[in-house]
């Protein structure tokens, strides 16, 4: 499977998903982004002061909750790492 299936896979999962939103849409999309930056590497090591901007998410709190809503829904795996100087672990899900 190339990386790029993940855009096709992740949009035909969410399509008779009702818990999905706007947010959550733009962040996986920023998540796939920051993943091909970095040579699709798994997991990616993010901070959300990086992929905020490029979700066009202004608040942490709104962070917060929708990437642990997508790693709840099944569409990323989020491990975070607490600490200010190491990113969060995020894998990229879905077959």
């Amino acid at each position: 499977m190339q990386e790029w299936d993940k855009f096709s896979e992740f949009f035909a999962a969410i399509v008779d998903d009702p818990r999905v939103n706007t947010t959550h849409v733009s962040l996986y999309m920023a998540l796939l982004h920051y993943w091909e930056e970095h040579a699709f590497l798994s997991p990616i090591r993010v901070f959300s002061h990086d992929i905020m901007p490029l979700a066009k998410i202004l608040s942490t709190a709104t962070y917060h909750r929708s990437i642990r809503a997508l790693s709840d829904f099944g569409y990323i795996r989020y491990e975070p790492s607490f600490k200010r100087n190491q990113g969060s672990k995020v894998y990229i899900l879905l077959k």
